[in-house]
């Protein structure tokens, strides 16, 4: 006949209490130790009774490590839970800081442009006079420095442009000197030509005078004994002393 199911309660009667305690203890301690050994797993067992006495199983040689481990595995995840949720809610907390003061500025520029006046007081419309005047104050001292900075910067490129005008005339000058000096001796006739030899002056071709001493022979007649004294020339066309 077989086993029938037993129904799973608390069983009144204390002896088969007990009993049925130390058999399933031990059932479950070999259990843990078959596991253990078959699938080559760490296994920690802890049973504490009805009256407080402790009965433990550790594969391993050190149970307070692989309670570490499961600590680690069993709680990691709850902490990064709760950071996440620390994390995010202080988050949510720096949002409205933020939101508030994002507001506050904004209707601080809305009052600066003569908006929403209405609310404030005469102590605040008088601060918020006094702080437009210091920034007028303050954007007019901007503006006139940065007008003298310009005018500086316009004062020395005046200066460097005067500076050039008066070496670009100076070499205009020395240019024009140069100039006037070269025309000068070409109308003195100081320059010569590369491609032309220098003219003879007419003192270099002066007549040849007649020396009769070195006349052998024929002597030609020069042109001064000619117009001094001419002879007649006889009414044939022959000079006396050249007939036989």
């Amino acid at each position: 006949m077989g086993r029938g199911k037993v129904e799973l309660k608390r069983i009144e009667n204390k002896i088969n209490r007990q009993v049925t305690f130390a058999k399933r203890r031990n059932g479950l301690l070999k259990k843990a130790y078959e596991l253990s050994v078959l699938c080559d797993a760490e296994v920690a067992l802890i049973v504490f009774s009805n009256r407080g006495k402790l009965f433990e199983f550790c594969s391993s040689s050190n149970m307070l490590k692989t309670l570490e481990k499961y600590q680690k595995c069993s709680y990691s995840a709850l902490e990064t839970t709760q950071q996440t949720k620390e994390t995010e809610q202080n988050n949510y907390q720096e949002y409205l800081k933020l939101k508030a003061r994002v507001e506050v500025l904004q209707l601080s520029q809305r009052n600066l442009l003569g908006e929403d006046l209405g609310p404030l007081s005469t102590k605040e419309l008088e601060q918020l006079e006094n702080q437009l005047e210091m920034s007028l104050r303050h954007i007019r001292s901007t503006k006139t420095q940065f007008m003298l900075d310009q005018l500086s910067d316009l004062k020395r490129k005046e200066q460097m442009l005067l500076e050039s005008n008066r070496a670009l005339k100076e070499q205009l000058e020395e240019c024009g000197a140069e100039s006037r000096l070269q025309l000068s001796w070409e109308n003195n006739g100081q320059t010569i030509p590369y491609d032309r030899e220098p003219a003879q002056s007419e003192s270099f071709f002066q007549p040849l005078q007649c020396d009769y001493t070195l006349q052998i022979g024929y002597r030609p007649f020069c042109q001064e004994e000619m117009s001094i004294a001419a002879p007649p020339q006889n009414v044939s066309g022959f000079f006396p002393g050249w007939m036989v």
